[in-house]
């Protein structure tokens, strides 16, 4: 339903290095967001609500305002820089089943993870934020060109749907769970990181093992056509994405 979202990393020589050929690498300035304002009790509540610790790290980065109205992010900032929290996610290395996760957070890191694509949806959500909130155009620029993930044959929506009856229920249950355990500082105890960890493995092993090799792609869309299988899933909205992504 969500093959991706958005994620922060270090930058190093090596990721500007690696997979050119996607456009979600096609960055190469700073990180660019919006900084926010929030008591202690909402920040509470940021932290139970984004995994109660067991998939961020909450890390100090240096900041610098960007003037507003600016057309381009300056790669060499020269204002006056000013600390603020987020919340960073490293890719976590494989581990042997039956091992715990770590408790200081991370994620399960993909093969490559510049393949997957974001939903419409959620891509929508990013740029109007950036619309919103006057980020420079270089940037917005680079937001736009990203190409959404579509379901390209019916077997993808099959798919699609077995999945989802399968492992929604599970998460749901998972997230309510989490509600009810979590402490007050907004995070989870060990055993219940332990679970979250087993149920999202479960969730990846299923998919890589299964549903892709037989239903399809569904963390990026499927371009062939050398399968009498794959069937082209009209939609009312192909027109404007194509004119809004370049698809």
């Amino acid at each position: 339903m969500e093959p991706c979202f958005a994620n922060t990393r270090y930058r190093t020589e090596h990721t500007l290095a690696e997979s050119k050929d996607y456009h979600k690498d096609r960055w190469h300035k700073g990180l660019v967001g919006v900084v926010y304002e929030v008591t202690k009790a909402d920040y509470v509540t940021i932290i139970a609500t984004e995994g109660g610790g067991s998939g961020y790290q909450d890390i100090i980065v240096q900041c610098y305002e960007i003037p507003q109205g600016s057309k381009e992010v300056d790669p060499h900032p020269i204002a006056a820089p000013f600390k603020a929290h987020t919340l960073f996610a490293p890719a976590l290395p494989p581990r042997e089943p039956g091992t715990p996760p770590p408790s200081s957070g991370g994620r399960i890191s993909r093969p490559d993870p510049s393949y997957a694509q974001p939903s419409a949806r959620y891509l929508r959500l990013i740029t109007d934020g950036a619309e919103e909130h006057g980020l420079p155009n270089d940037y917005k620029a680079f937001l736009y060109q990203l190409r959404p993930y579509t379901i390209t044959s019916a077997r993808q929506r099959l798919g699609q749907f077995i999945f989802l009856s399968i492992w929604m229920p599970i998460t749901l249950a998972m997230f309510a769970a989490s509600n009810i355990f979590v402490d007050d500082k907004g995070r989870l105890p060990k055993w219940m990181i332990t679970v979250k960890s087993a149920v999202f493995e479960g969730v990846w092993v299923s998919y890589d093992n299964f549903f892709k090799k037989f239903l399809g792609d569904g963390e990026r869309t499927q371009e062939g056509r050398d399968n009498e299988a794959w069937v082209e899933v009209p939609s009312e909205k192909s027109p404007l994405l194509r004119r809004i992504w370049g698809a």
